[in-house]
């Protein structure tokens, strides 16, 4: 899928949500987007790892880890476990581990920085509410788009 979230704002202005220019971009997929899918957890990358589990074609994991960046939530074995399952791409209001892993595998991956710390596993968290982070509600099943130039949600399918 070729995304290209300027042409897009150009076409549904006034209708689309976009991102605060927080986020660095790992992967090889430098543009991605599908349905949304939410996790809201805090510094428990558990239920990360269940819904990447999943299959996720057609769908982006959008996790809410309240902007911490005392550990990532996401390193390359999660990264693994997501392009065998097909995720269009991860979305983390967190931190990454193991970024050049990560930039070596066939998945989009936005996120607010690094951090080589793990995260706990308590399982811990919600799964498919609406999230709000980066002045950006993400409702599951709404639609998110990302390339290189930032993120945009739509409630409705633009591509």
């Amino acid at each position: 899928m070729d995304i290209k979230t300027a042409d897009l704002c150009d076409q549904h202005e006034g209708k689309l949500q976009i991102a605060q220019p927080l986020f660095k971009s790992f992967g090889i997929k430098k543009s991605f987007g599908g349905r949304i899918v939410t996790v809201k957890v805090f510094e428990d990358n558990v239920l990360v790892k269940k819904m990447l589990g999943e299959n996720g074609t057609g769908k982006v994991l959008v996790v809410d880890g309240g902007g911490s960046l005392r550990c990532a939530l996401m390193g390359d074995l999660l990264g693994e476990i997501a392009v065998k399952n097909e995720w269009e791409g991860v979305i983390i209001y967190g931190c990454i581990r193991d970024s050049d892993e990560i930039n070596r595998q066939q998945i989009g991956v936005k996120a607010l920085n690094t951090n080589p710390q793990k995260s706990v596993k308590g399982g811990v968290g919600e799964v498919n509410i609406p999230v709000k982070f980066a002045d950006v509600t993400f409702q599951p099943e709404a639609f998110v788009y990302s390339d290189e130039d930032g993120i945009i949600v739509s409630a409705e399918k633009l591509l």
